[in-house]
């Protein structure tokens, strides 16, 4: 839980980051190579040094193209169309995809992360923010594309290390292979879409460096081993922890207006929904624990 709400309060700078340096100034493509690049850069070491199965190595790297690739591309697109708070709520939906997502293959149903989940919807509904823009249902897809990417990316992760892959305290060992993954959408997105539009200044690439290396390469590792080690219930309410702490941001360092009585209103809620996802003591949590290590597991 400390990985996933530590890395809520990195991510709630980036938000207004790009918001306000990127967005529309840079190449979103180029952005998204760089932060990828910057990230495979920081797990490099650890990769060359800790080979692993080539089958382990590849499943990573899948959901490395998926939720770090494919979502990036959909979430920078989405601040050309969208205020950076309209984005912010559009993720509201990634809870329920979440929780349906891990059900769905976990073969069970769970009614009480599911109620979790749609508390975390309401909560977030409630923080809503601004007028809809003259794009603002093609700026609602394309933000639920980077929902879908993101929730299908954690799942998997999730999964991935119940059934065969590293224990927490040895997941950056292996880690590198999701940003390759990445890298591997990212890289052909921007050599097929992208435009001449670099970083002009030195505060547009220090954005880029904060975000690739810290955001991306710290960010993306803490938060899914956070997820491998919670239920699925607080991991979906997790991810709408971010609305508020990304609104508060905007609010107190760039001045942007927002409700403070539905900020607070909202926040007690997801809270409200994350003592729901407390585990039962009395029931074998066996889904929300990472399989015991063996060498084979490092080949």
């Amino acid at each position: 839980m400390g990985y996933l709400v530590g890395v809520t309060l990195l991510w709630a700078f980036s938000f207004s980051l790009i918001g306000v340096y990127l967005a529309g100034q840079v190449d979103a493509y180029f952005a998204v190579l760089t932060r990828v690049a910057l990230a495979l850069l920081v797990f490099l070491p650890w990769l060359l040094r800790y080979p692993i199965k080539a089958s382990l190595a590849l499943q990573l790297a899948a959901l490395g193209a998926v939720q770090l690739g494919l979502m990036y591309l959909f979430y920078y697109q989405s601040f050309l169309l969208l205020s950076v708070p309209q984005v912010l709520v559009f993720t509201i939906f990634t809870p329920v995809y979440i929780t349906l997502l891990y059900d769905v293959l976990a073969g069970r149903f769970q009614p009480r992360f599911l109620l979790a989940a749609a508390m975390a919807v309401v909560a977030a509904a409630i923080m809503r923010d601004g007028m809809p823009a003259p794009d603002y249902w093609l700026g609602f897809l394309v933000v639920q594309g980077a929902n879908l990417c993101f929730a299908a990316g954690q799942v998997g992760y999730k999964r991935l290390m119940q059934q065969g892959g590293a224990p927490a305290r040895l997941q950056y060992q292996q880690f590198g292979w999701f940003y390759v993954g990445a890298l591997l959408v990212a890289l052909p997105a921007w050599f097929i879409l992208g435009t001449a539009q670099y970083p002009v200044n030195a505060t547009q690439w220090a954005v880029l460096l904060w975000l690739g290396l810290v955001a991306s390469g710290g960010g993306y590792y803490w938060w899914n081993k956070g997820a491998s080690l919670v239920s699925s219930g607080t991991l979906a309410v997790m991810n709408n922890a971010l609305i508020p702490a990304g609104l508060l941001v905007n609010l107190l360092i760039w001045n942007r207006s927002a409700n403070l009585w539905s900020l607070a209103l909202g926040s007690v809620i997801l809270l409200a929904s994350l003592w729901l996802c407390r585990p039962d003591r009395s029931k074998p949590i066996w889904h929300d624990r990472s399989p015991t290590y063996t060498k084979g597991n490092a080949k």
